[in-house]
């Protein structure tokens, strides 16, 4: 079996002007992310961002709107064509994309491409959020950008503003999800909701990590340009964690202080990839969910796939494991 990488079709594009000699870089990940011990960031387009466009036939409706003008926070959301009765409502599903806390958007087109397959195949409305990233916004800025995400979205609901998609949207079957770091961002911010705010968690290979390494992340032998290895997941946490914090940290550790709490009646989905280093760590965290006392807590391995392949692989076992994923998701927000 072999390990995740990314899709070689996707080209990285890295600024290669040269930088005054005197700029020191402080962190980075490999075309993906440099920061500069005097602040300044840079984020090489590795993936295109596109508009809010899709093909007809997909059967999905698409838009950006804003959430909060003073942070520049925005969602793009996705609604199926199908089903549009007045009195049908389809559930919500608030989603937040992946990254390391650090890179991505809502509007990269491996999201763009999956969130859309999503909404249609699984008969949701998809919104995702495009929340602010670290190191500028080091945590817990993404988990407040979170909460404030969800309730824009019942306030739209409930005062029946003029959003289109609102309409469409059953307020009692909301569903907060994402992948890696967005998993992460979506069990931080649920912690900081009341329990009767949303129905249930989607967490599609939740990026969580701990001094202490485990076998998955020590053992799973990762190829050049894999998705994430241990070396950028370490420089992620440093990057985004709160100054002084190490990865025993609650927000990257959530086993460390008991995972779940008050999340006894939530349906907390976490899907987990076979041959990610996040494996162990991700399984752990489903064990620590139980032992907490959290009741409705699943958990699905997809077998010979890696992190993140739902958006950066296209070989024909990834698409088997994506139709796999959403099949599961769609059962899951259905019950």
């Amino acid at each position: 079996m072999a390990a995740m990488t990314i899709d070689p079709n996707l080209t990285l594009q890295i600024n290669t002007k040269s930088q005054p000699q005197q700029r020191l870089v402080a962190e980075e990940i490999d075309g993906l992310i440099r920061v500069y011990k005097d602040g300044h960031v840079e984020r090489p387009q590795i993936v295109p961002c596109v508009a809010p466009s899709l093909a007809p036939e997909l059967g999905v409706t698409c838009s950006d709107t804003i959430i909060d003008t003073y942070t520049n926070i925005w969602a793009r959301v996705y609604v199926p064509n199908a089903n549009q009765s007045k009195h049908h409502h389809i559930p919500l599903l608030v989603y937040f994309h992946g990254g390391g806390f650090c890179v991505g958007s809502a509007s990269w087109i491996c999201y763009h491409e999956f969130l859309a397959k999503l909404a249609s195949k699984a008969n949701c409305v998809v919104v995702s959020v495009n929340y602010r990233l670290a190191p500028e916004n080091p945590l817990p800025a993404a988990y407040d950008d979170g909460v404030k995400a969800v309730n824009w979205i019942a306030h739209q609901v409930f005062v029946k503003s003029p959003q289109w998609w609102t309409s469409k949207c059953n307020v009692s079957n909301i569903f907060l999800g994402g992948d890696s770091a967005g998993a992460n961002i979506a069990y931080n911010v649920a912690l900081r909701l009341r329990p009767s705010e949303i129905k249930g968690l989607i967490l599609i290979q939740p990026f969580f990590g701990g001094e202490k390494r485990t076998n998955s992340e020590k053992f799973m032998v990762q190829p050049p340009r894999s998705a994430l290895t241990v070396a950028a997941a370490d420089a992620y946490w440093r990057l985004s964690l709160p100054a002084g914090a190490d990865r025993d940290h609650p927000w990257c550790n959530p086993t460390v202080k008991g995972a779940g709490a008050g999340m006894r009646d939530l349906g907390i989905l976490v899907c987990v990839s076979e041959m990610d280093i996040l494996k162990d760590r991700n399984l752990e965290f489903c064990g620590g969910l139980k032992a907490s006392g959290c009741r409705k807590v699943e958990a699905v391995v997809f077998k010979d796939v890696g992190h993140a392949f739902q958006i950066l692989n296209k070989s024909p076992v990834s698409e088997i494991r994506v139709h796999e994923l959403i099949c599961h998701i769609k059962s899951f927000i259905s019950r």
